[in-house]
């Protein structure tokens, strides 16, 4: 039978949101996606942008603070026999700095420096052949629409995680929509034996 795998964002899904993306598109000089417009510039605009955003992600991976719940939810996930994995557009240097401080185990990540990027559904399907997991029954836990387009391509079932943000107008592209992590726990269906938080 195959496994289900809850995959998780990063910045604003296990961590409170960090990354200044305004600022960040202000000092490259773009609007809308940032790897997106990136993608259109010649070399030596291509490399100061990355000098720019590797700058902004490293002090945002320093700066990094945990949702309250991350643990106990990523525990009751995995003891309930399900895979764990992590997704993010972030660069794989910053994910391991978050993931190293705050002692965080899963199964296996992508990065944008592993190939495909969200909203593709390829880092999805990639992360289910790697685990031998089903997307049908698996989950995408994210804060942002790219989350919910790339998890309803693969076929996942998607969670909206809202923290402290106003709903915005893509949380109906969610199959369901939360405001802390430990609402996850019911939605997929394990049980949490911490003590809440």
């Amino acid at each position: 039978m195959s496994k289900t795998v809850v995959i998780f964002d990063l910045d604003g899904t296990l961590t409170k949101p960090c990354l200044l993306f305004d600022d960040i598109r202000e000092e490259i000089g773009v609007s809308g996606p940032i790897l997106e417009a990136m993608q259109h510039m010649d070399d030596a605009e291509q490399q100061r942008a990355e000098v720019i955003l590797a700058r902004h992600e490293r002090k945002a991976a320093e700066h990094a603070e945990l949702y309250d719940g991350a643990h106990d939810v990523l525990d009751a996930c995995r003891n309930g026999g399900l895979a764990l994995a992590v997704l993010t557009r972030n660069s794989r240097r910053a994910l391991d700095t978050v993931m190293a401080k705050f002692g965080l185990a899963v199964d296996t990540v992508r990065t944008r420096d592993d190939g495909a990027i969200k909203p593709s559904a390829e880092p999805i399907l990639s992360i289910c052949r790697e685990l031998g997991a089903d997307p049908r029954v698996s989950w995408m836990v994210g804060d942002y629409l790219f989350d919910l387009q790339s998890g309803a391509a693969a076929g996942t079932r998607t969670v909206l995680m809202l923290g402290e943000r106003p709903r915005p107008d893509f949380a109906g592209q969610a199959n369901f929509v939360i405001q802390s992590l430990a609402e996850l726990i019911p939605i997929i269906g394990v049980s949490c034996d911490a003590e809440g938080e």
